[in-house]
């Protein structure tokens, strides 16, 4: 992709998943990347790794950077020094990736406060804290930068069940809009994708049942779900020069799903 070589990115939640797949992308195209884990660092290292071996032929001579942030994004001072830490290793902060999300499935009487406002503090406060944080860095330096926050289908797509969470991936599709809108002529493109059905380790129990997996694969025009390395291929081109004029969008990367996908056979009411 046209102009990621040289430039410094920062994906939360970053050891498996998308997340992963996105820190790994971003440094093949040239990137420096900043690698968030919460807890795992273990799990941080072994992203570090494959991301590295991804983007070099030979490690030691990559010129590309590696950075491991440790940060809950649901505690406001861990983002701040996150983002803090970030700059003063690299340098500057180019591309901010909000990747971290958690999901409690619970009827929705039963969800406790806690509860919700976990998910809620993870998937959408903590999105707008580091893009808070980043915008505050780019605007001191008056230097352009791309925000991509991972949404979700169910930004639009109600899910029973899961409240909190088709709550926090609606408000993250506004957050979108209205930054991308509030900044714009500061060079500051902010934009969103929002995956479908993707193989992750979050979703193993029905990716290993072939039962529930045909059941979730039949609901996708294209019946299939969708790879972590198709979410980020998408990611990469947002965050190039190859999408300079974008910015206030959420690209869905589903198969279709957000097609309607049941109303695809013809009939009257």
């Amino acid at each position: 992709m046209i102009g990621l070589k040289g430039k410094n990115a920062l994906v939360t939640g970053a050891t498996s998943g998308i997340g992963q797949a996105i820190a790994i992308r971003l440094a093949q195209e040239g990137c420096n990347i900043a690698i968030n884990y919460r807890s795992d660092r273990e799990a941080a290292v072994d992203t570090e790794k494959i991301a590295l071996e991804k983007a070099c032929e030979n490690i030691e001579n990559c010129g590309v950077k590696s950075l491991l942030v440790q940060g809950d994004v649901s505690q406001e001072s861990d983002i701040v020094e996150m983002v803090n830490t970030v700059v003063k290793e690299f340098g500057s902060l180019d591309i901010l990736v909000n990747n971290a999300g958690i999901q409690i499935e619970s009827p929705s009487h039963e969800v406790t406060t806690a509860d919700f406002d976990w998910v809620i503090a993870v998937n959408l406060r903590g999105a707008y804290l580091c893009s808070r944080e980043t915008i505050k860095h780019l605007l001191s330096l008056n230097r352009s930068g791309v925000i991509i926050n991972i949404s979700s289908v169910h930004e639009i797509i109600p899910r029973p069940m899961f409240v909190s969470y088709s709550i926090s991936k609606g408000g993250m599709e506004n957050l979108t809009k209205t930054l991308a809108l509030e900044y714009a002529s500061q060079g500051i493109r902010v934009n969103a994708i929002a995956p479908g059905a993707t193989i992750t380790p979050i979703n193993q129990d029905w990716i290993d049942n072939p039962e529930k997996k045909a059941m979730v694969e039949s609901h996708i025009p294209m019946r299939r779900a969708g790879s972590s390395e198709e979410m980020a291929g998408v990611v990469a081109f947002l965050a190039s020069n190859e999408a300079a004029y974008i910015t206030g969008q959420t690209l869905f990367v589903d198969g279709g799903l957000s097609l309607y996908a049941d109303f695809r056979e013809n009939w009257s009411a």
